[in-house]
C-alpha cells in the first residue's frame, strides 16, 4: 500500500483515538465512544511492532468491555472483541495459547451472531475462525508470524514443482490473512457514522 495513504491511516485514527479519549473524560458512559476508542486501537496496532501491538489489542478489548458494561447488548463490541482476540493470536507463535485465543474470538464472534443472525459480517467472521489455527501454523512456519499485522503477505511458493499443489495454500492463506486485515479496518469503522466524521473508511 502506498506509504503517505498508511501515513494518512495512521494520523486519522490517531486522531480519532484522541477525540474518543477526550470525549470520554466529559462522558465515560458512551458506549459508541467507548467502541470508537477501541476500534481505532485496533487499527493502530497495525503499525506497530509485535509487543506494542499486543499491549494495544489488550488496551482496545479492555474499551470493547467497557462498552458492554454500560450497553451489554452492543453487538458492534462483541464482534470487536472477537477480531480483537483474532489478531492477538495470530501474533503469538505458541499454538497452545493461540488456540485459547481463537477460541475466544469464535465465541465472541457467534455470541454478535445470536444478536444480529443476519449480519453477514459476524456470519463471515464466525466462518472463518474455525480455519484460523491452521493458518497461524502455516502462517508461523513461514516466518510471517514476527512481522507487523499490516506488513503480513501470503508466503510464495519456494519450489515451481510444487506451485500448482501450493497455489490453494497460498490462496487460502491470503484469504484468511486479507479477511483479518479488512475485518480490523471494518472495526474502526463500527459507529462511526453516529460521530459524523468528514471522512471515508479506507479501502
Amino acid at each position: 500500500m502506498d506509504t503517505n495513504a498508511e501515513f494518512d491511516r495512521l494520523l486519522l485514527f490517531e486522531q480519532i483515538r484522541k477525540d474518543a479519549e477526550e470525549t470520554y473524560k466529559l462522558n465515560p458512559s458512551d458506549a459508541d465512544n467507548l467502541t470508537r476508542w477501541g476500534g481505532a486501537l485496533l487499527e493502530l496496532a497495525q503499525f506497530h511492532s509485535i509487543s506494542d501491538s499486543k499491549q494495544m489489542l489488550q488496551e482496545a478489548i479492555t474499551k470493547f468491555e467497557e462498552a458492554l458494561s454500560i450497553d451489554p447488548k452492543k453487538d458492534e463490541a462483541v464482534w470487536c472483541i472477537g477480531n480483537a482476540y483474532t489478531s492477538f493470536a495470530f501474533l503469538t507463535p505458541d499454538e497452545t495459547e493461540a488456540k485459547q485465543n481463537f477460541d475466544l474470538a469464535a465465541h465472541f464472534f457467534q455470541q454478535a451472531v445470536d444478536e444480529q443472525p443476519d449480519n453477514p459480517h459476524y456470519l463471515k467472521s464466525l466462518e472463518m475462525t474455525t480455519k484460523a489455527p491452521q493458518l497461524h501454523a502455516e502462517v508461523h512456519k513461514h516466518g510471517l508470524g514476527s512481522q507487523p499485522m499490516g506488513a503480513v503477505e501470503p508466503a510464495a511458493a519456494s519450489s515451481s514443482s510444487k506451485v500448482v499443489k501450493n497455489k490453494k495454500n497460498s490462496d487460502a492463506k491470503y484469504d484468511m490473512m486479507g479477511w483479518v486485515i479488512l475485518a480490523i479496518g471494518v472495526v474502526a469503522w463500527v459507529g462511526f457514522a453516529k460521530a459524523n466524521a468528514p471522512v471515508s473508511p479506507p479501502r
